[in-house]
């Protein structure tokens, strides 16, 4: 499992009350499972969100403009972006306005985990917590953000490359052994 869930605000209870506990962490298992180490996240993510009913429902988080959530079922929202930490500012945004227009009861941030190693910021863990902290009263929603560690992108196509060093047969090289068929087949 190579994701942390970090809950703010009672989000933890929010869940529970609403029956989402299983959905919700089996949706981030299959999220992992689905992006690991690959190219195209955002087309996966969306995948991924239809097939388990996460994009059933009207995702505008403004009437009229083109804003929209990622995700959204049982009115928790569903937003963020495995490109940048940075992203997190602005999904907190767009899930409180839905949260003060009474459209959603709680929101989920997926972000990666990733930051640059000479970051004198702490773990990205450490910076959310305090990101959060900074935010109220601002950001007060029930929010899950969840920090993903999907891996360098293209590192699950490298896995699978042959080895540059290994040496394939040719068809002619294998010896072919004699068919043996079966008294009736041979009848055939």
């Amino acid at each position: 499992m190579s994701y942390k869930m970090m809950y703010f605000n009672r989000c933890g209870q929010v869940i529970k009350q609403k029956k989402m506990t299983r959905e919700i962490g089996e949706l981030m298992e299959y999220l992992h499972d689905a992006l690991y180490g690959t190219y195209h996240r955002s087309e996966l993510l969306r995948q991924v969100l239809t097939e388990m009913e996460w994009r059933n429902e009207n995702l505008n988080v403004l009437d009229g403009r083109r804003y929209c959530y990622k995700g959204l079922r049982n009115r928790i929202a569903l937003d963020g972006s495995f490109s940048s930490y940075e992203y997190l500012q602005g999904a907190l945004f767009r899930l409180q306005i839905g949260f003060d227009q009474k459209r959603i009861d709680a929101g989920i941030v997926l972000i990666t985990s990733q930051r640059s190693e000479k970051s004198k910021l702490g773990t990205t863990e450490e910076l959310a917590a305090r990101e959060m902290e900074m935010l109220k009263p601002t950001i007060h929603l029930p929010v899950l953000i969840v920090l993903f560690d999907l891996g360098r992108p293209g590192k699950l196509y490298e896995e699978h490359r042959p080895d540059e060093n290994h040496e394939e047969k040719q068809e002619d090289e294998y010896q072919e052994s004699p068919i043996h068929l079966e008294p009736e087949m041979q009848a055939a």
